[in-house]
């Protein structure tokens, strides 16, 4: 298909075929903008030209430590210079870049290195006491260690290992990066959240990386020389990609190691921050925050906001403090996003705000780097379009990942069909818009009705002593399940148990209002994700 009679000659070569890989975008930005701004972290404020020389420093480094092409390179790092450094400088070298999550217990991370063969790890000083426990419990030989301090954070360095800067001052500046043969080359080993069981190696490749950034920054209409705060942790989905996606459109990436209101207002006010990522808790922390941790600023922040859907009155609150909210969805599978809820103001513009609010909350339709998402059937048929008919969200695309790290059988059961099985509950809308219902384990079935957790959640949100809340299901004899809510309430707040029963039922059908509800703080994720695996385990004792 699509190939003429007679194309004698028109093969591929070097001068109309490149492998696609993010690491171009580094070096075209050094060349066009080598003294704007690349990197800012307190008095780390690095240009273009410093950004990639420190890159070719690491790159070279870890070389000179017998990193080979393929190998795999780990780094247990906060969203700090060294963690985007490490984003070009291991691929630069031709290895494999592992981001593992700081929060991770020794075992866990002990078994991410075995399986993930580490040849070195890059580690900040903060968590050097779990890695050490961490090294105990390989099975395999233990990786080369280089360890980042940040002082000015209050960790310096702890002694006994090198230091990262003192193996990029000892490093060549004018190494010469190995850039893939073949864009299908791993370029990131990312492993899943493990709640169940072992977690699993996702393995993403350049081509994916390369047109996932492509297609974020059309799709966030993003304009040259954005200042993009990282708030999504670094270790996960590689920071949704938008670490390799700044040297394309010569953005400034502002560091930040530590995420809490006041950080994030101050990034604002002070650094100029025009876009960044985080979880509805973020924005949830956003609204919540206190007059002293608020700053005023003139321009409008743009924010993609992604994990469990964020409820609507979370949205219609935080838009008016001058954020632009668009929600997005995806898996560590899916490199990070890969639908969107793009606005149509035609359609949507003349709502009024609550409306407007719980259609920002869908999860949209997909991103133009993807060939199709859409929601099907337990036969894998297309559900109907109507809002309301359940079924599984279903990926095609160019950025999805190449499969998991030696596990065959689980790589063939997530792609049967010809497509990535999400595992993420969904109806889709007759504009074609998907919306999550939950994800399948999420479900909660009462006298065989299906409940979904995030319509009670978005329910109870509503309140005006609610901060947050989690709805999982709850044992219970007659019914089988029941929802079980556990409520994070607002400093000051008050509200009893059966008030907040009373609100969802005026909202909810009978069987779908809470049964209890347990006053606490939620437990969460190092990407500000709700635990609900440990609310599950609460709520059978409840």
């Amino acid at each position: 298909m699509g190939w003429m009679k007679d194309e004698t000659g028109l093969e591929k070569r070097a001068a109309n075929y490149t492998p696609l890989t993010p690491l171009s975008f580094l070096r075209r930005a050094a060349l066009v903008w080598p003294d704007h701004p690349a990197v800012l972290y307190g008095d780390h404020r690095k240009n273009y030209a410093e950004y990639a020389e420190r890159v070719t420093r690491l790159a070279s480094a870890l070389s000179g430590l017998g990193v080979t092409p393929g190998d795999v390179v780990s780094t247990i790092l906060p969203n700090i210079p060294a963690q985007a450094e490490a984003h070009f400088g291991v691929p630069a070298c031709g290895a494999v870049l592992n981001t593992i999550n700081t929060r991770l217990d020794a075992d866990t991370i002990a078994y991410i290195l075995d399986h993930g063969e580490a040849k070195v790890v890059l580690i900040d000083s903060q968590f050097m006491p779990t890695l050490t426990d961490a090294l105990a419990l390989m099975e395999t030989p233990a990786p080369k260690i280089v360890e980042v301090a940040d002082a000015a954070a209050g960790w310096p360095a702890s002694g006994g290992c090198t230091t990262y800067e003192d193996l990029l001052a000892g490093a060549d500046p004018g190494f010469d990066w190995i850039l893939p043969g073949d864009e299908w080359e791993s370029l990131a080993l990312n492993y899943t959240s493990g709640t169940t069981g072992r977690p699993k190696g996702v393995v993403c490749h350049h081509r994916g990386a390369y047109l996932m950034c492509m297609g974020t920054s059309v799709s966030w209409q993003m304009p040259l020389h954005v200042r993009y705060l990282t708030i999504v942790p670094l270790f996960h989905c590689n920071g949704w990609n938008h670490t390799w996606m700044m040297p394309l459109l010569g953005g400034t990436v502002v560091c930040c190691r530590d995420i809490t209101a006041a950080a994030i207002y101050n990034a604002i006010a002070d650094e100029g921050v025009t876009h960044f990522g985080g979880a509805p808790i973020v924005l949830n922390m956003i609204v919540n925050a206190s007059d002293a941790e608020r700053r005023t600023f003139d321009h409008t922040v743009n924010l993609f906001t992604a994990g469990a859907p964020p409820a609507p009155a979370t949205l219609a609150k935080i838009e008016p403090l001058g954020f632009s909210v668009m929600q997005v969805y995806g898996l560590t599978e899916t490199y990070g996003h890969v639908t969107e809820c793009v606005w149509n103001d035609t359609r949507w513009g003349a709502l009024p705000g609550p409306e407007k609010a719980a259609i920002k909350a869908r999860q949209g339709v997909a991103f133009p780097m993807m060939e199709d998402i859409h929601v099907t059937d337990e036969m894998m048929a297309p559900v109907a379009r109507d809002g309301t008919t359940k079924g599984e969200i279903m990926i095609r695309g160019n950025s999805v990942m190449k499969g998991y790290l030696k596990n065959p059988e689980a790589t063939e059961e997530a792609f049967a069909g010809g497509y990535f099985h999400s595992g993420d509950i969904a109806v889709q809308h007759p504009d074609g818009y998907i919306q999550i219902a939950d994800r399948a384990k999420d479900i909660i079935i009462s006298g065989g009705e299906n409940i979904s957790s995030v319509e009670v959640e978005g329910c109870l949100m509503e309140h005006d002593a609610v901060s947050l809340c989690a709805v999982v299901a709850r044992p219970d004899e007659t019914w089988g399940e029941v929802p079980c809510a556990f409520v994070e309430l607002k400093p000051g707040a008050e509200v009893s148990e059966a008030d907040l029963i009373a609100f969802a039922r005026q909202t909810l059908a009978g069987f779908k209002t809470p049964k209890k509800v347990v006053f606490q703080e939620l437990p969460k994720t190092s990407t500000g994700k709700i635990k609900k695996f440990e609310l599950r385990e609460l709520a059978k004792s409840e």
